[in-house]
């Protein structure tokens, strides 16, 4: 059944922008599966969910969202939704996820989303639809106790500071009456403690079989219950890192799965890019030499050679971060190529990695922990001489010949094998210096995976379209024939919120440019009185618009609490901020999505430039040029809609609940001053538009805050 939105069975790129305008309201959307029916029957007024849920308000969006949902289910289709903020998108899916009688798997975008998920969303709809279904989380392997390493780092007693030395007395007596190991329950350590390193296992120094503590492991107990149950939730990280290392579980997983959902779908390009490419890190090699040190100390005592040749490594890994300038940046090919001490830094890596994995190989028959040092050994150095002599054209010989042409299908019957092309690159950490293969595109790559058992594939976000046209979003995925709709948020945009965007701004690139949105933001943020977030597109502009902002705070005597990004954990930072009332939370790019504050804390968002990635990242430089050979327009094709995207997700922090008001300040005049500008603020919900200062300010004088 076609939806008033957009046609079954559209190509995405045959899409066409829609503009607003006077039109008759569409007749409410008829299921056409027996699903479809049955879930029509939970959102009726008079439905279980109207009966059960004390603030339940039917909203027609989600609605048809749920039954749209429910029919590709039924039917195993590909199903791509946008659902603005406040439709209700998350008992949207569960509902029909909850009624359909298959295996589900939902993947959301964090681990906090995971756990609200299933601690508290599916249990309150399982509830209402008494619904007999057997619900599990799984979670990657970092995130669970393991006896064997807690043990031996109690035994070893070597700890960096004196909380690692106190938090690992606290994990032990968690691992001893924990059900799950799920260090999210260990509310005495902090996840972000280094020392959980020390007691959970990774997927290179995990024992297997051959662990001492095989039969207790937390890890194996839960993928037993993802086996078992009826809906898994797990994240997208998760998802990926399994499909393509058939490590953590999912990827057994998935040959009985009926169906997956991907909540907050945009981030999958992102991720899916990570894990289906090649890396390796400094970080494993010093890992590495930490383990084998460990397990010598116990089996190896007489092996003299082990503990210089762990030194060796160590310092060859050192000596590579040291390589390349201090500060974290990403570096392309060419531009490490052109470090004196790179390449010879590259070579006394590679040859110390192979040479502790020739003595290892004399000790492997010592003990299994050895014996898998031995193996990771021979893994690092495979990862570091394929990465250096270039990832070779991996072949799909399902993929298609080139993406097809808009409006086309591809030619899946064409039999002709397609390279999969990576581009080289590295990322410098503080302490670690990754070497990564990436694939130019994983369109080709995705569609593989999405191929063998028919199941259904639902992508929902808030943020999947621009204007409405999906055609970036499925192009990336390798989505290129799929049905597609958008709802907009219930919310009333034109009474409850402003976008603002001042007159006089200079250009984005003149070195004075964040004082010139401080300049401009000033009078805003003193009308709001507090309550604002400055979401940044860089660290540097978010570094300048905070000391500025402390020096106006200062200087007028105003009592505005003033926090920024990296002062304490994102989750930190936010109970800070939705405490204090008031507050401004100066921001890069963790706050511009995942962020929920609801009601007076946060009435001003205020972007301070269109968040285009910049140029000279190694990747989009190469998928930039690699589009523009092929003789199409990457700024309109990729970087704009990304943009878009972007800019959409900071400005949903602003507008969470029907009582919320505020506004939306982007001080980039590019938005009003060039062509393409009509695309991003088209692409925002309707609030009300206005360039005047003083409109701004008095709607923040009308006390309604």
């Amino acid at each position: 059944m076609a939806s008033p939105h957009t046609p079954a069975a559209v190509p995405a790129s045959a899409l066409a922008s829609v503009e607003s305008g006077a039109s008759i309201p569409p007749a409410p959307y008829v299921p056409a599966s027996a699903l479809g029916a049955r879930v029509d029957q939970v959102f009726r007024p008079d439905g279980p969910l109207a009966a059960s849920v004390g603030h339940y308000r039917l909203r027609p969006q989600q609605r048809e969202m749920a039954l749209r949902i429910a029919d590709a289910v039924a039917d195993n289709r590909v199903f791509v939704a946008e659902a603005g903020t406040g439709t209700g998108k998350t008992f949207a899916y569960l509902v029909p996820a909850l009624l359909s009688g298959g295996k589900v798997i939902v993947s959301t975008g964090t681990k906090t989303l995971q756990d609200q998920l299933f601690t508290k969303d599916i249990p309150l709809v399982r509830g209402v639809l008494n619904a007999p279904v057997k619900v599990a989380l799984l979670k990657g392997r970092a995130n669970y106790v393991c006896h064997y390493h807690l043990q031996r780092s109690l035994l070893e007693g070597r700890f960096l500071t004196r909380d690692d030395s106190t938090y690992i007395q606290r994990i032990a007596r968690f691992a001893a009456i924990t059900g799950t190991g799920d260090k999210a329950e260990c509310p005495d350590v902090p996840e972000a403690a280094p020392v959980w390193g020390m007691a959970t296992s990774t997927r290179e120094n995990c024992l297997g079989q051959e662990c001492p503590n095989h039969k207790d492991c937390f890890v194996l107990a839960a993928r037993r219950q993802a086996q078992e149950a009826d809906v898994v939730v797990v994240n997208h990280h998760l998802f990926f890192a399994d499909v393509m290392l058939k490590d953590e579980g999912a990827a057994e997983l998935l040959p009985a799965c009926n169906t997956v959902i991907f909540d907050e779908a945009h981030q999958l390009p992102e991720t899916a890019s990570l894990f289906f490419g090649e890396s390796v890190s400094t970080s494993q090699a010093i890992d590495l030499a930490r383990d084998t040190r460990a397990e010598a100390l116990t089996d190896a005592r007489d092996c003299l050679d082990l503990p210089p040749a762990c030194v060796a490594l160590e310092k060859s890994a050192k000596d590579l971060r040291l390589a390349v300038p201090i500060d974290p940046a990403r570096y392309s090919l060419a531009q490490l190529q052109r470090f004196a001490d790179f390449e010879s830094a590259l070579d006394g890596f590679e040859a110390a990695i192979d040479h502790l994995a020739a003595i290892l190989e004399t000790q492997a028959g010592r003990s299994e922990g050895l014996k898998n040092c031995w193996e990771r050994s021979l893994e690092l150095a495979a990862l570091v001489n394929k990465w250096r002599r270039g990832v070779p054209g991996e072949t799909d010989e399902t993929a298609f010949p080139e993406e097809p042409a808009p409006g086309a299908k591809p030619d899946g019957a064409s039999g002709k094998a397609a390279p999969v092309e990576h581009i080289r690159w590295a990322e410098a950490y503080t302490h670690a210096l990754q070497l990564n293969a990436t694939p130019l595109s994983i369109a080709r790559i995705f569609r593989r995976q999405m191929g063998g058992h028919p199941r259904a594939w639902i992508f929902t976000s808030a943020t999947l379209a621009v204007q409405q046209n999906f055609t970036h979003y499925c192009a990336e995925m390798g989505l290129w024939e799929v049905e597609t709709a958008c709802w907009e948020s219930p919310f009333r945009y034109d009474e409850q919120a402003i976008l603002y965007s001042p007159s006089g701004m200079p250009d984005p690139n003149n070195s004075a440019y964040p004082d010139a949105v401080m300049n401009k933001a000033w009078p805003v943020l003193k009308a709001a009185r507090g309550g604002a977030f400055f979401l940044c597109t860089s660290l540097r502009a978010m570094r300048r618009i905070h000391e500025l902002l402390k020096a106006r705070i200062e200087d007028e005597g105003l009592d505005i609490p003033l926090l920024i990004q990296g002062e304490g954990s994102k989750n930190e930072l936010l109970d800070r901020f939705r405490q204090l009332g008031n507050a401004v939370l100066v921001g890069s790019q963790s706050f511009w999505e995942g962020v929920d504050v609801r009601g007076e804390a946060l009435s001003l968002v205020v972007i301070d430039k269109l968040p285009f990635a910049p140029p000279d990242d190694p990747v989009l430089s190469a998928r930039i040029e690699h589009m523009n050979k092929a003789g199409r327009n990457a700024f309109v094709d990729y970087q704009l809609p990304r943009a878009v995207i972007n800019v959409k997700q900071g400005a949903g922090r602003l507008i969470r609940s029907e009582t919320d008001r505020g506004v939306l300040m982007i001080c980039d005049p590019r938005m009003v001053d060039k062509p393409y500008g009509r695309r991003v603020w088209r692409s925002l919900p309707p609030m009300r538009r206005t360039r005047d200062e003083q409109v701004v300010l008095d709607f923040f004088a009308e006390g309604r805050y």
